[in-house]
């Protein structure tokens, strides 16, 4: 299970969700992922430990706040064996599991991670926009998902197109008692799809989730 990526972008009062700099995705038949523009996904955090070991990816919400699961971060890297970026370094303050989180089936895998101190908003770093609980995303939306991968794991930053699936989708293929409201899956659905990935993949749904996400970040 994996926190979802797939958030509409949209122009808000605070400024979130918009990269000055473009993402370039070209075309919605990518197989393994491809490079991203660098800078163009300025929410994206690498969680390292102390060491420097990546081991995870987040979003960044706030100036104080990302959401993922984890214990340390660099934001605005693009390329994790360059020196030459200018990344900015945070610790973690304090991390919420949400209350209701089974590590058994993964249903309401989210975790807000409050940074020690704020992050400094500039063209490579700046917060994505949450999608509310009343935003649509109907099946064979395509969205795009970003990281550096968890077997392969790329120096690059990846991104790939992927197609919503909806949830009787999700549950054929998964089976019925494994996918949640907490859950929303991309990928291929068995048959033809516009962007040819072979095994759906299934995320957290921010949609589901963004209610007690914003309840959490605004009472600490």
């Amino acid at each position: 299970m994996r926190i979802g990526c797939c958030l509409r972008l949209c122009v808000c009062a605070l400024g979130c969700g918009v990269p000055s700099i473009p993402p370039q995705v070209s075309g919605l038949k990518i197989v393994n992922g491809q490079n991203a523009v660098s800078g163009s996904w300025p929410w994206q955090v690498s969680l390292q430990d102390t060491s420097g070991f990546h081991f995870c990816g987040g979003s960044l919400i706030s100036q104080n706040w990302v959401v993922t699961a984890a214990h340390c971060l660099i934001l605005s890297e693009h390329d994790r064996q360059s020196n030459a970026e200018p990344i900015q370094v945070k610790s973690i303050s304090r991390a919420i599991t949400h209350p209701y989180y089974n590590s058994q089936n993964f249903n309401n895998n989210v975790t807000p991670l409050k940074l020690s101190s704020p992050v400094q908003i500039t063209s490579r770093v700046s917060p994505v926009c949450l999608a509310s609980s009343s935003t649509p995303f109907p099946s064979g939306t395509c969205c795009v998902t970003i990281g550096w991968g968890k077997t392969a794991s790329p120096r690059i930053l990846q991104q790939v197109a992927l197609p919503l699936l909806s949830s009787a989708q999700c549950k054929q293929y998964w089976g019925q008692n494994r996918i949640t409201e907490a859950m929303i899956c991309a990928g291929a659905s068995g048959g033809t799809t516009n962007c040819n990935v072979s095994t759906p993949v299934v995320y957290s749904r921010v949609t589901y989730l963004c209610g007690w996400i914003d309840q959490t970040v605004a009472s600490n």
